[in-house]
């Protein structure tokens, strides 16, 4: 216990945890890597996965933007009187 003591009260037991962490999330990454290239279902449910586990949300005021941007490249279209693209 007093080893632990020890490294938790100096700065570099927490750089340690923090190196031994990332090293840990690496290693798993990999491995998913791996997995999913082993296996095509393995690959689908690491796809599917990756969507959920983003950080950062897109914000709504781009999510206003790109509906906006739709909307007037449907109007645009409308009033040229192009067919709508089939694709």
């Amino acid at each position: 216990m007093d080893f632990l003591k020890i490294m938790f009260s100096s700065e570099i037991g927490y750089v340690f945890l923090i190196v031994i962490l990332a090293l840990v999330i690496v290693w798993a990454m990999y491995r998913m890597v791996v997995w999913s290239k082993r296996m095509p279902k393995g690959a689908f449910v690491f796809l599917a996965f990756l969507p959920l586990i983003s950080i950062f949300p897109i914000p709504p005021q781009e999510i206003k933007k790109l509906e906006r941007i739709k909307q007037e490249q449907i109007k645009n279209e409308d009033e040229s009187g192009e067919p709508p693209n089939e694709g």
